[in-house]
């Protein structure tokens, strides 16, 4: 089997993580799942995010450096709190502190 090209598999790495879906729901467009998830972790681990990151933060030339996960899905549990519902953060539980 050839190889996958980087750029498809970096492609469909961000979809997965843009969605939040299983890797397993990944769209066979990107390559196989398996492939996708084997060079994340690879390349996690040989810190190939942490200087893609430091890169493109260096070659951005404003003051204000910010990364926005607005576009990240709810957990499918966290989607059901219905709006204004009272939660309780564990600083703000009695004894926390």
């Amino acid at each position: 089997m050839a190889r996958v090209d980087d750029r498809r598999v970096i492609n469909g790495i961000r979809w997965r993580s843009r969605t939040g879906a299983p890797w397993r729901n990944v769209p066979e467009r990107f390559g196989p799942r398996t492939t996708l998830y084997n060079r994340f972790v690879r390349w996690r681990a040989a810190g190939v995010w942490d200087r893609l990151l430091e890169a493109v933060s260096a070659a951005y030339d404003g003051d204000i450096v910010m990364i926005d996960s607005s576009c990240v899905r709810v957990h499918q549990h966290g989607a059901a709190i219905k709006k204004g519902a009272l939660t309780i953060v564990a600083w703000d539980a009695p004894g926390a502190g």
